[in-house]
């Protein structure tokens, strides 16, 4: 070890290359954001090295496709997707069941459900299989149903870490309700925990929210490899059943970046980007979906133009 002569003077510490700061300039554009094809004039740059998301396969007949809403970065609106999407198959007459492997429980708060007097909970549904068809409840919405995420999951992972098959709880505890429903919802956490990998063996496909901010590829990029080495090792079959923009404006930047997703993913992502909109804000803290709160709402509209995209990419009309 390098010794110093004067050792309450610690040595330079050594420059580190710094990112030359680029500036972006936001404005409005003209362009419609109702189909984002409406970008395509719009330059964008080519990724070096593209971002891998493999494609799903279909549903086997007889059961539920199992569907799970995951970005490993947060405020992307996973959770208002769940809520959302499934409200609105219900309410065109599918059995639906949302799971919420969140430790903020903000599904349930959203869909009507007092968590307080809730007794049995997600962590109960993968440490205690059995509990499956007592731990759903019913919501606001007909043919809606959930397994309500509390904060109890925060040490669910502890309990797990000695038990074998840990990754593949979640998928024995839903075996005796895929052939009750048509859909069933996973809305996770944004971390890479045990919990979420449950959901990612469990799944049939993956819905990826993305928000049209400057960090959006960087998010997809680590998320491809996490389902790259799931799929190596948990679950051959996952793959994606869509990318969804969420959070989106009509200003250059949202635009720019919408468009360089569209070129790397164009039959993965869903054309209808999710407009940013105070009604979706303002619908969870009525226990409603923005189905029931303001489906006149931008919001509304943007949900309802996803679903029956996914619907037909599920076989479900």
């Amino acid at each position: 070890m390098k010794k110093f002569k004067d050792k309450k003077t610690l040595p330079k510490v050594e420059e580190a290359p710094l990112i030359i700061d680029i500036e972006f300039i936001e404005t409005e554009d003209d362009h419609s954001i109702a189909n984002i094809d409406t970008y395509e004039e719009i330059e964008t740059t080519k990724s070096i090295n593209p971002i891998h998301l493999p494609k799903s396969l279909a549903t086997p007949k007889g059961r539920a496709r199992i569907v799970t809403v995951i970005n490993q970065k947060g405020g992307v609106g996973k959770t208002t997707t769940v809520i959302n999407i499934a409200a609105q198959l219900a309410l065109r007459g599918f059995n639906i069941l949302v799971i919420d492997s969140d430790s903020q429980g903000n599904c349930a708060t959203g869909l009507g459900v007092d968590k307080s007097k809730v007794k049995e909970t997600t962590r109960d549904l993968i440490l205690n299989p059995e509990t499956a068809i007592s731990a759903r409840h019913a919501t606001a919405v007909e043919k809606l149903h959930i397994i309500v995420g509390d904060k109890n999951l925060i040490g669910l992972e502890q309990e797990m870490l000695r038990q074998l098959g840990r990754e593949r709880r979640l998928l024995e505890a839903l075996n005796p309700l895929l052939p009750h429903y048509d859909i069933i919802f996973i809305d996770t956490p944004p971390s890479l925990g045990l919990v979420t990998i449950n959901a990612l063996v469990a799944s049939d496909g993956l819905l990826i929210p993305v928000q049209t901010e400057y960090f959006a590829l960087e998010g997809l990029a680590l998320l491809s490899g996490t389902i790259r080495e799931v799929r190596n090792l948990l679950n051959p079959n996952l793959g994606v059943d869509g990318v969804l923009l969420t959070m989106h404006s009509s200003t250059m930047l949202n635009q720019q970046v919408a468009n360089e997703i569209l070129d790397n993913f164009p039959e993965l992502i869903v054309k209808t980007p999710i407009r940013r909109n105070i009604k979706l804000a303002e619908a969870p803290s009525h226990g409603i979906p923005i189905h029931l709160y303001d489906p006149s709402s931008t919001g509304g509209q943007d949900y309802q133009e996803i679903t029956t995209v996914l619907a037909r990419r599920w076989g479900l009309i």
